[in-house]
């Protein structure tokens, strides 16, 4: 690992430039940690250096395109630095959608049907999709 910075002080550790992340990674063995396309990415791997963690936007084949989508390349060790500071985004994402990670499954009573996980609609399916949404279950 290029820093020392724990999860636990990973608030104090101070910010880095695109420059000096390129610096640090410089010939160490990389790998994709998050795709998606370049403006977001970009978005990631600025939250990632000011919290000092050393990220490169790029392509895992080594220059080689990617076409529309590209990477957040980092050392591996720092792959665990990454989902604490992305996480209050996934639980607000799952939000977004209604969904509560870890949440226990719903409870049904015989001869009801269990409500469609994308919209929350309880009724019978229509051709295996939900008859509100149209999320296909079958």
């Amino acid at each position: 690992m290029v820093t020392d910075v724990t999860m636990t002080d990973a608030s104090e550790a101070e910010a880095l430039s695109a420059e000096q992340a390129e610096e640090m990674l410089d010939g160490l063995p990389l790998v994709p940690c998050l795709a998606g396309n370049l403006p977001e990415m970009k978005v990631i791997r600025d939250r990632c250096l000011a919290a000092g963690i050393p990220a490169l936007v790029g392509c895992p084949s080594g220059g080689k395109s990617c076409g529309t989508r590209t990477h957040l390349m980092v050392e591996q060790d720092d792959i665990p630095r990454i989902a604490e500071l992305l996480k209050d985004d996934w639980a607000a994402e799952l939000a977004r959608e209604g969904l509560t990670p870890g949440a226990a499954p719903v409870e049904v009573a015989d001869g009801e049907e269990p409500p469609c996980p994308a919209c929350g609609f309880a009724g019978a399916l229509v051709n295996g999709a939900c008859a509100d949404c149209g999320l296909v279950l079958e």
